[in-house]
């Protein structure tokens, strides 16, 4: 039995930007949900957890750059000192709202700049493996295979889980086509079910030149903040329902 996750950026409204989580939160089976600083705020965040929980999905911190206008896609001059503070201040305010709906974090997936950043950033991914090893040594690191993150984390004792993408586009690297290159995000819903398909049976990605990318992944990544999230983890959801395999959360 193929067991895999379906996980989706969430709890990023703010102010009169509302994205629409409701229906999300029915179909994934992790929530990576937005501390406050490139989205969310307090009542945000209290919300979301609050939806999570009563649905019985898996919550996740997703902490970034300290950016609510770029929403957290600029990369920043900030420290590995500083981001590891950063990172600790967002994981405890999302945990301190996961405890009053009588759950918890299970789980650290970074956003936006600050993934990339510490993806291929040795000394910052060294900082924040560290600083989520001190504050609970059961979180589980979320990142790409291979990536500097996932590393660091390991070495410190953590568990890590891997990911894809399968509404991005990939380079022949491995790595993700950067957002402002045409075809970055893909918007083909049958064409992403389908390849989400071959990314856990298959083991492989279609990059943008033809090419063939191994890819292993633990869950699978929606953005939640596109226009067509929802259809897109419905679509992918049905797809590999209809060839027997199991959604469940990559944390046991």
């Amino acid at each position: 039995m193929t067991l895999i996750d379906l996980n989706a950026d969430l709890g990023e409204s703010f102010g009169r930007y509302e994205l629409p989580d409701d229906e999300l939160l029915t179909l994934v089976t992790s929530a990576n949900i937005a501390c406050g600083f490139h989205a969310g705020d307090p009542t945000v965040m209290q919300r979301t957890v609050s939806a999570a929980a009563g649905r019985g999905v898996t919550i996740g911190a997703h902490p970034g750059y300290r950016d609510l206008v770029g929403f957290g896609r600029r990369e920043l001059a900030a420290s590995a000192e500083e981001i590891a503070a950063d990172v600790t201040y967002q994981v405890g305010a999302l945990d301190a709202f996961c405890r009053s709906a009588g759950t918890r974090v299970r789980y650290v997936k970074l956003h936006g700049a600050l993934y990339h950043r510490a993806a291929r950033d040795r000394d910052v991914a060294k900082a924040v493996a560290y600083a989520i090893r001190q504050l609970d040594s059961e979180l589980v690191v979320l990142g790409q295979d291979g990536s500097a993150l996932l590393q660091a984390a390991a070495a410190t004792g953590l568990e890590v889980a891997r990911e894809a993408f399968v509404d991005r586009a990939y380079q022949p690297d491995g790595q993700l086509v950067p957002r402002g290159e045409a075809g970055a995000v893909l918007a083909d819903i049958e064409a992403i079910a389908e390849r989400a398909l071959r990314m856990v049976h298959d083991r492989y990605v279609v990059a943008i030149d033809g090419t063939r990318c191994i890819v292993r992944a633990d869950s699978l990544c929606v953005h939640g903040d596109g226009p067509r999230a929802a259809a897109i983890v419905r679509a992918v959801r049905e797809r590999f329902e209809s060839e027997g395999m199991t959604l469940a959360p990559f944390v046991k």
